[in-house]
């Protein structure tokens, strides 16, 4: 019962509101998401679960700040993404949301550690995070690869490193789209993991774009899309948040 009120009282890290996009192919219009409302609470670990073209990656890159929605609101951590210019986006990205993306993007001529280290330096804004790459690599079984590069590494390994280069800089939200849709089955075990431990150890905000029921099965919440809408909300009675330790 606490657990369950404590998250009740926990601040709205995202809110879209009748979020609506649509493209324009030529002089067709093709419609991607037709009004969308979600809420997502600080320490969440959400799934956003359909098939291919249901509008379920749009929907993470409108929450990024990567698309301007046709119309609705998209808030971050309480700063409305439509009211604000390209400067200011591109602010709220740096310092407040962590991407993870299906192709990993890794710098080719940098090891697993440099690549980590890269970020902290891009956030900059003069913060000291208590957590380094080397940790961050160690957590994921990776403390012997710090010094290998992307072509020298697995795609499980590659797609750990990228989730420890997203999570390095605290973000107040980790979009992770298809984090294991390049995996096989014992990597993609790995990583869905390690996103639990994120969530339920260090308390990291986590929306996950999947197509895989069984991925969207490790989430704590699963919001179900068809045809650019959410027709179901699923909460997971099983999943549990360990206490924070002090």
């Amino acid at each position: 019962m606490s657990k369950m009120i404590g998250m009740s009282q926990k601040k709205d890290v995202v809110v879209t509101e009748n979020l609506q996009m649509v493209y324009r192919v030529g002089k067709v219009e093709v419609p991607a998401l037709r009004g969308v409302d979600m809420t997502v609470k600080e320490g969440e670990f959400v799934a956003v679960m359909g098939p291919s073209g249901c509008g379920k990656s749009t929907l993470l890159h409108l929450l990024g700040g990567l698309l301007t929605p046709s119309a609705g609101s998209v808030r971050i951590d309480g700063i409305d993404l439509a009211s604000i210019g390209d400067n200011k986006r591109t602010e709220v990205r740096r310092n407040k949301i962590g991407f993870v993306f299906q192709r990993y993007n890794l710098l080719p001529t940098l090891t697993a550690e440099a690549n980590i280290e890269l970020a902290k330096r891009i956030h900059g804004n003069g913060h000291k995070f208590e957590t380094s790459a080397r940790e961050l690599l160690t957590m994921l079984g990776l403390e012997h690869k710090l010094h290998h590069k992307p072509s020298e590494l697995s795609g499980g390994e590659q797609q750990r490193v990228a989730l420890a280069r997203a999570v390095v800089n605290r973000p107040s939200i980790l979009l992770a789209d298809e984090p294991t849709g390049n995996l096989d089955s014992e990597n993609s075990q790995i990583v869905l993991d390690m996103l639990q431990t994120l969530n339920k150890k260090h308390r990291q905000t986590i929306v996950m774009i999947t197509h895989d029921s069984e991925a969207a099965a490790t989430a704590s919440r699963i919001l179900e899309m068809r045809d650019g809408r959410i027709l179901n909300r699923v909460k997971n009675l099983f999943y549990a948040v360990e206490p924070t330790s002090l």
